[in-house]
């Protein structure tokens, strides 16, 4: 048992018994039973939502009353809290000894209505931990603007106070298969760091290929058995098997396949079990704030392992890879859901206010013809030759026109984007620079998505409302003019971003944390008090 464990034993065993004993002292007295519905309501006063609560059920304990459904929440609490490390969760910030009353020191009860609403406050602090999240995302980086589906307090203890205390407890974290498979390789990772299972790091300053040799060779083969991606052998030499074991390595890690360690593969290989452990720790709080449901068929986009996928059912459709925000200021792609309502065959490129100024504007100060592919649009939508305009009386702030790309085979956006309007103006989008899709990184946008196979992705949003979904697509785009095509059945986007992630079948998949947010989240955890565990056995 851990000393956590043990401490939060001890200490709801103290309150347990303190309730007990205040109970048959107290009797059924009518001065008692005012003591702490007066006590209850002064101590509630300060928390809008749990006084609501207690002035609609008439000032009644649902904590630190006699009968069994107050002893089953109390005894179903504490095996909550005592489980809430599983979940990454900081069990310390839910220890009764955080409470405003000396739980020894229970008397009166004046004492026991007092200690009823800061349980109430526990319960409902644990509660929103475990089913929506530790933190808010908003406050951990600005790139992070999801919206976290918040239950309302009151209304949570109305239906706690109603229901199976052990089945209402059970049913508050997520329910995606993804939450459950996070936990299991959460466990499994505390028990890989109590045993230092990876062992060292492969220490090499070249290339580790076919045909090498060597002590760092060693080493590799030495890492990869203990990973678990070789069988145990005695072989000194990078032999097809090595290789064939460092390509699966990399398939897991979202790497290029090619079987040669070289810088990027061995900087993964290096990572060490406690950094993975923090990454799955990370992701269990992105599932939290993502609690929700997400659509029979929904659009899953992951920054991190550059690709977007449809969800069938749960089952992935569709996939394809995709070019995400370059890791800069103003660029990083966000975080958020939404709802894709239509698609824009041959678009016109409406350039945002910040390229045009940033990136055009100097240029068409050097040289008036510059970027002739976009046009030079007034304050009326009107289309202004650049003949006889100084370019060099104006700046980002005074610039007066907008600029735009009709549609073409050369247009930015390519020849068709997904759109589900927000207020961050991110979409998915066709790009004429195909190549950057042959790159292993592949951060390189102002922020919005390109894709891939862009027309397939079409013909499969296409096929629920089409017969001939490829013909009708085809003979839209053969137009060349600009037409928007609405979607019958409108589907949810989820922008998300998880440098850890399971599958039903195979290894728990690693990516590199691109814009360095997972870290950020782990340092708001480990300040909240979560802990890194490592277990023997």
């Amino acid at each position: 048992m851990s000393a956590i464990v043990a401490f939060q034993r001890f200490s709801l065993g103290v309150l347990v018994a303190a309730l007990a004993a205040l109970i048959i002292t107290a009797g059924d007295a009518r001065a008692q039973v005012t003591a702490f519905m007066q006590a209850v309501a002064e101590a509630a006063a300060s928390d809008r939502d749990i006084a609501e609560f207690y002035k609609s059920n008439g000032y009644k304990p649902i904590w630190t009353g006699k009968s069994n459904r107050d002893k089953q929440r109390r005894a179903a609490f504490l095996a909550a809290i005592e489980d809430a490390p599983l979940h990454g969760l900081p069990a310390d910030r839910y220890n009764p000894e955080t409470l405003g009353i000396n739980l020894r020191r229970v008397s009166s009860a004046r004492d026991l209505g007092r200690l009823e609403v800061e349980m109430s406050r526990l319960f409902l602090q644990y509660a929103r931990d475990v089913q929506t999240g530790v933190l808010n995302p908003r406050r951990i980086d600005e790139g992070m603007v999801r919206e976290v589906p918040l239950r309302g307090r009151t209304a949570t203890l109305k239906a706690f106070s109603k229901s199976s205390p052990k089945g209402f407890i059970k049913n508050l974290p997520p329910k995606n298969p993804e939450y459950a498979r996070l936990m299991k390789e959460k466990i499994r990772f505390e028990k890989l760091v109590g045993r230092d299972a990876w062992g060292p790091q492969v220490r090499s300053n070249r290339k580790l290929q076919l045909g090498d040799s060597g002590n760092a060779v060693i080493q590799l083969r030495n890492r990869l058995i203990a990973m678990g991606y070789l069988k145990r052998n005695a072989g000194t030499g990078f032999d097809d098997r090595m290789q064939q074991a460092v390509a699966r390595f990399q398939q897991d890690h979202g790497l290029a396949t090619d079987g040669v360690v070289g810088p990027g593969t061995l900087g993964m290989i290096n990572i060490q079990p406690e950094t993975r452990l923090t990454q799955i720790i990370a992701a269990m709080e992105r599932e939290r704030w993502l609690n929700m449901p997400r659509g029979k068929r929904h659009i899953w986009v992951n920054i991190t392992d550059y690709h977007a996928r449809v969800i069938d059912d749960g089952k992935v459709t569709f996939k394809t890879r995709s070019v995400v925000g370059k890791n800069m200021e103003d660029r990083r792609t966000p975080e958020f859901s939404d709802v894709m309502e239509h698609m824009v065959i041959n678009p016109t490129w409406y350039v945002p206010r910040s390229i045009a100024t940033k990136e055009y504007l100097p240029l068409l100060k050097e040289d008036p013809t510059a970027v002739s592919n976009l046009n030079l649009v007034d304050g009326r939508g009107q289309i202004v030759s650049r003949t006889g305009i100084d370019f060099s009386e104006f700046d980002e702030e005074t610039f007066p026109f907008d600029l735009r790309e009709p549609p073409s085979q050369g247009n930015a956006l390519g020849l068709v984007k997904f759109m589900f309007p927000n207020r961050h103006n991110i979409y998915l989008h066709d790009t004429p620079a195909k190549s950057l899709f042959r790159r292993e990184k592949r951060d390189f946008s102002h922020g919005c998505i390109r894709l891939n196979d862009p027309f397939d992705f079409a013909y499969t949003l296409l096929a629920r409302q089409e017969r001939d979904p490829q013909g009708f697509f085809r003979s839209q785009l053969s137009t060349g003019v600009e037409t928007y095509v609405y979607l019958d059945e409108h589907v949810p986007v989820h922008i998300v971003y998880r440098t850890a992630f399971t599958q039903a079948k195979g290894k728990i998949q690693f990516r590199r944390d691109v814009y360095g947010r997972d870290a950020k989240i782990w340092k708001a955890l480990r300040t909240a008090g979560v802990e890194l565990r490592a277990l023997r056995g």
